[in-house]
């Protein structure tokens, strides 16, 4: 691996924006970290360690970093989709989008339907064997969380052309658009009470963000202090005297979560990181000249997907195997726990680089054969994918034997429903695009 490395590397085109590939690798990688470090694992249960120590989290204002990872996004599918355009013959934007679904849905869902089919098969022997229970019912039920980020990702793929056209003609006035959307589904849910109407900003939020980085790509976010300053102000302002809680991520037992559904404090939230990381662009992008920093961007950038799948994976793991051993977990954010923060984040990222070693080739994405695509079929074949993620991720792999579902848009989906219609989903994206010609590799995050 460490020759192809230095080959990609040092095949890097003048051209390329290598700041992007750092920013994906690092939110991702934030995320990561963050999710070990909050976990609060006792014999009697999995907390949250910000519900523990509530004064720890002004920090989710610096380490909720997901907006970026959504924003280089729309960076990246701006340059992949224009590429498709621009190479296809006239008149084959149907066989252009298919392709562009297609390899885009790569990475994201190759080592995604892995994931699900190695933990679906292990969740069905342990409860077959009777176990299900303790801390093995907890690593079933929390292992498929972070998939929710797949189907929102899932989402922006698929909406990428006809909001790239909106970007085209109106620019900025597309993303307020967005925003004011936002916008208007929190007045109707806290000053109208208008009920499930919140759900709505899981697109008008991420699909905001999402065209920022399309923003990014024609050159035209020329004042990051601005969008910094403001966006830190108005979530401020939102925070301290509206109806959204201090942290940015969700909370045990909290009645409105800045989360899940996203609000407007998060997507002001957005801009602020947004600003921030541009503002680090130039010398960023200085550090990135030296060959060994860009290698391990590069080595890293290969493997992020796999290694945030089966993140939680490993962390579980550690605790599992200090369970086993008898070795003592003390009180979340007590002194003995802080001492043991280092070790127990050594071993998590120990488990995942084995873990890494075993999946990351199911991360490479597979060049199309010439064909002509088709795109309604990869479009229903996307949805498809995006309700059986966002389904899993919601009810886990606990229960499986007794049919344990949870309501995704007001409808009950157990687990091997929605790992059906990942698969199936999986399946008419590759049939449909199946021999583009032409493969969407420019910038992909």
């Amino acid at each position: 691996m460490g020759s192809s490395v230095r080959e990609l590397a040092g095949a890097t085109p003048a051209t390329r924006d290598r700041y992007v590939d750092l920013l994906r690798v690092a939110s991702l990688g934030a995320v990561v970290l963050g999710h070990w470090l909050m976990a609060a694992v006792t014999p009697d249960g999995v907390g949250n360690l910000l519900a523990v120590v509530p004064a720890l989290q002004p920090l989710t204002w610096l380490l909720q970093v997901m907006p970026v990872f959504f924003f280089v996004g729309g960076f990246s599918h701006a340059l992949s989709y224009r590429s498709l355009l621009r190479k296809r013959p006239e008149g084959t934007a149907d066989s252009a989008y298919s392709a562009f679904l297609r390899a885009r849905l790569q990475r994201l869902l190759r080592p995604t339907m892995v994931f699900v089919l190695v933990w679906g098969a292990a969740a069905l022997l342990v409860q077959l064997l009777g176990g299900g229970g303790g801390l093995t019912g907890v690593t079933l039920r929390m292992v498929t969380q972070p998939l929710w980020f797949i189907g929102i990702y899932l989402a922006m793929v698929a909406f990428t052309p006809p909001l790239l056209k909106l970007h085209e003609r109106y620019g900025w006035g597309a993303f307020a658009g967005l925003a004011g959307a936002a916008v208007a589904v929190d007045v109707l849910r806290f000053a109208a009470g208008v009920p499930y109407v919140e759900f709505l900003n899981f697109a008008f939020v991420w699909l905001a963000v999402h065209q920022l980085g399309f923003l990014r790509a024609d050159g035209r976010i020329r004042r990051p202090a601005l969008l910094a300053g403001g966006g830190l102000v108005t979530a401020t302002v939102l925070v301290a005297f509206g109806p959204y809680p201090l942290s940015m991520v969700g909370m045990p037992g909290e009645k409105v979560s800045n989360m899940a559904p996203p609000t407007l404090a998060l997507l002001a939230h957005g801009l602020w990181l947004v600003g921030a990381v541009e503002l680090l662009r130039a010398p960023a992008a200085r550090l990135l000249e030296r060959p060994r920093v860009w290698r391990t961007v590069v080595a890293a950038n290969g493997v992020a997907m796999t290694a945030f799948l089966w993140h939680l994976t490993a962390m579980f793991g550690v605790y599992g195997a200090m369970l086993a051993l008898d070795v003592e977990l003390p009180a979340p954010a007590s002194a003995a726990w802080w001492a043991q923060v280092p070790l127990r984040i050594a071993l998590a990222a120990a488990f995942t680089t084995g873990l890494v070693a075993a999946f990351r080739a199911f991360e490479r994405p597979v060049p199309s054969a010439p064909g002509a695509g088709h795109g309604p079929l990869a479009a229903l074949g996307a949805t498809l994918c995006l309700l059986g993620v966002l389904g899993l991720s919601m009810v886990g792999f606990n229960g499986l034997l007794e049919g344990r579902t949870a309501l995704l848009i007001a409808i009950p989906v157990s687990a091997p429903a929605a790992v059906a219609m990942t698969l199936g989903g999986w399946l008419l994206v590759e049939r449909a695009g199946r021999g583009t010609g032409v493969r969407a590799g420019i910038q992909r995050p």
